[in-house]
């Protein structure tokens, strides 16, 4: 069965129609689309990120979650910005045994701030807290206990290449009803020409509160997807693949991830 262990390991991190394509110049592609990649820029960006996992459980069901991830960035000075991250999930859980029926709701709201220097050498980088609030609709998509962590971001940018990664810890509660999980997620894309992109960047969750052999999800593949403007509008849209090499034995043998953003300069 899917448990609460997924859905808090799934709030911790496509292809574009090709009737709108790239109008804008190359330089300014291509920072956009540094922009899209990088968790922590300097930009707002809006991406709604469409998650589901396949084959879980015993009754290998389909569970899925719609991540909507605002980015805000404030302003500290000349030297210093916060970048404000807001993890919102919205969660269809299907009915597995031995629960009782399906469940469609909202799971637990995570704020991220991460503190990050204005202006940045090779290493562009992010520290700061993370929260977990108790606003799950339902004990099934979520744990409602007040909770918080450190998270961390760093990448570099070298001609097409965009690599680096995110770390991250949680807890909340104090028994093993609680969360507490570590996340880390690589980031690895290559920019190609009139928008387009390959990348990897999956999502791999260590939950400790369950036994060694137990604990981890370790996902493997990646995808591609495309920067564009609409009306003027710049969006990014992406799709990705992975087949969980590691897993619980209760956990999903593979899943797809599909995210539309909108960026605004």
């Amino acid at each position: 069965m899917l448990s609460k262990w997924k859905i808090s390991a799934v709030v911790m991190a496509a292809a574009a129609s090709g009737v709108a394509a790239p109008c804008f110049a190359q330089s300014a592609a291509e920072n956009a689309a540094h922009d899209a990649q990088n968790p922590i820029a300097n930009v707002i960006s809006v991406p709604f990120q469409d998650n589901t996992y396949f084959d879980a459980g015993s009754s290998d069901r389909a569970q899925n979650v719609l991540l909507v991830q605002p980015v805000v960035p404030i302003k500290l000075g000349d030297d210093w910005n916060i970048i404000t991250r807001t993890i919102v999930p919205i969660i269809n859980q299907p009915h597995m045994p031995p629960l009782t029926g399906s469940t469609f709701g909202l799971g637990n709201i995570q704020p991220q701030f991460y503190l990050s220097p204005s202006r940045t050498g090779e290493i562009i980088w992010g520290v700061g807290p993370q929260f977990w609030l108790p606003t799950a609709t339902d004990k099934t998509v979520g744990v409602n206990r007040f909770g918080a962590g450190p998270a961390g971001v760093a990448l570099t940018i070298q001609g097409p290449w965009v690599l680096g990664g995110l770390v991250s810890t949680m807890w909340a509660g104090s028994d093993r009803n609680g969360v507490n999980e570590t996340t880390v997620q690589p980031i690895a894309f290559y920019n190609m020409a009139k928008g387009w992109y390959v990348m990897s960047s999956p999502v791999i969750t260590s939950n400790w509160l369950k036994e060694s052999n137990e604990r981890w999800t370790v996902p493997a593949g990646g995808g591609f997807g495309r920067l564009f403007t609409i009306g003027g509008q710049i969006v990014n849209a992406r799709i990705q693949l992975f087949n969980n090499v590691v897993r619980p034995t209760d956990g999903d043998r593979w899943q797809a991830q599909f995210q539309i953003q909108f960026l605004f300069k």
